[in-house]
């Protein structure tokens, strides 16, 4: 290039840098003017281009794949009990998928994946009214059902607008009485359908459970996220997960969702410390007071889990907890009640315990508030239970559906 030829090279390169960075400029302006009007955009998982919720949990569609033809693939199962409740309802469904779980290995250990998918198909069979479809439904394996409903109710949703807007419609409807156990149950269950939808975007979907009608249902909803980010039955792996920090994100995250995390904390502690109940009790212990009790609520939740519901196996791993033993068969009793949709096999456990039997019945109260609908007939049920323990399980009952949240489970 000649001498004369190199300047007008150089400017015309610094002209056209110049104007590409203009129109760069121009562009950003433009996208941050746009995203501060009006409604943002989601963040959904890769692959999710239509608005529609997160790829993992898939649209129902019903196919001709039929149960006898299944054998023992568990996707077959799935796609086989959902074609039967979306032909003809979820009652068929459930009844022939509570039969077979007590026979069938392959659906026994899938059944809380089938629960969803019969929960999913179920809310096409209604035609999406998730009120109805809740009603007709059931609580089999660890209310899967309902939170299969939840997943679907997000369909077509793509901005957190709409996100809020939909959270806080969807367990509005005849059939859902307030703070009862279905209202739970949909709460909880929409904490679980915010993660799916915004591809295990934890703060996102928090903040959308921080913006419903109470501070009930945030609790409530906040629970359903963070089981749904320390267990979720498609296999993914949450970012807002750590193996050097198992309590990851409890003492990261704002105050108020911190009673609701640690209540989940014991799971991954678990998890990563390859299920020794005793280093899982210490890390329990080595939080502040206020925490610890949630901690050992957990582990007395996970208790349940991990023994299939053995009672002396609870006993014994309660007993390991010592001066906790009480809060962790609070922990214990309320989720066989939940698990159970009923109380008898969760008072049995109370009564075999030795000691920190009114703490146990305390957490029996606990679902007695979401089954019975009036204080007095909350306390009346408390007093067909047990007679030493009334005021316990009453006074439990009675916080659990307080609207300010501060005694609900979550």
């Amino acid at each position: 290039m000649s001498g004369s030829g190199k300047p007008r090279f150089v400017a015309r390169t610094l002209w056209i840098s110049a104007l590409a960075l203009a129109l760069l400029s121009a562009l950003i302006g433009v996208a941050l003017a746009a995203r501060g009007h009006g409604a943002q955009p989601l963040e959904l998982a890769r692959g999710v281009s239509d608005g529609s919720f997160h790829p993992v949990a898939g649209k129902f569609h019903s196919d001709d794949t039929k149960l006898e033809d299944c054998d023992r693939d568990p996707r077959c199962l799935e796609q086989g009990f959902g074609n039967l409740a979306y032909s003809e309802g979820p009652k068929a469904a459930l009844a022939l998928f509570n039969r077979r779980r007590e026979t069938d290995s392959v659906v026994a250990g899938d059944c809380h994946r089938i629960a969803h998918t019969i929960g999913s198909a179920a809310l096409g069979y209604f035609k999406g009214n998730v009120a109805q479809t809740y009603a007709h439904g059931g609580a089999t394996c660890s209310s899967g059902y309902y939170h299969g409903i939840l997943e679907r109710a997000f369909a077509n949703v793509s901005s957190q607008r709409g996100l809020v807007r939909a959270a806080r419609s969807i367990c509005r409807g005849a059939g859902v009485r307030r703070r009862g156990f279905l209202d739970y149950q949909c709460a909880h269950g929409l904490g679980h359908g915010l993660m799916i939808q915004t591809g295990y975007d934890l703060p996102t979907a928090l903040s959308a459970c921080g913006r419903l009608q109470t501070r009930w249902d945030a609790v409530s909803c906040a629970g359903g996220v963070f089981m749904e980010n320390g267990s979720t039955v498609y296999g993914l792996r949450s970012q807002w997960l750590r193996d050097d920090d198992p309590l990851y994100p409890c003492q990261r995250i704002a105050l108020r969702w911190r009673s609701s995390c640690y209540l989940r904390a014991t799971t991954q502690i678990l998890r990563t410390n390859h299920f020794d109940w005793r280093k899982t009790r210490d890390v329990c212990r080595g939080l502040e007071p206020r925490w610890r009790l949630y901690c050992f609520r957990s582990y007395g939740r996970d208790a349940v889990n991990y023994t299939g519901g053995k009672m002396a196996s609870i006993l014994r791993l309660c007993r390991l907890t010592s001066t906790a033993e009480g809060i962790c068969l609070y922990g214990a009793s309320r989720s066989f009640a939940d698990r159970d949709v009923g109380l008898r096999r969760a008072v049995a456990l109370c009564r075999r315990a030795p000691r920190a039997r009114g703490s146990c019945f305390a957490g029996v109260g606990v679902v007695v508030g979401l089954f019975q609908p009036t204080g007095a007939r909350r306390e009346h049920a408390c007093r067909s239970l047990t007679r030493a323990f009334v005021e316990e399980c009453a006074r439990a009952a009675k916080a659990e559906v307080a609207a300010d949240g501060r005694e609900a489970w979550g």
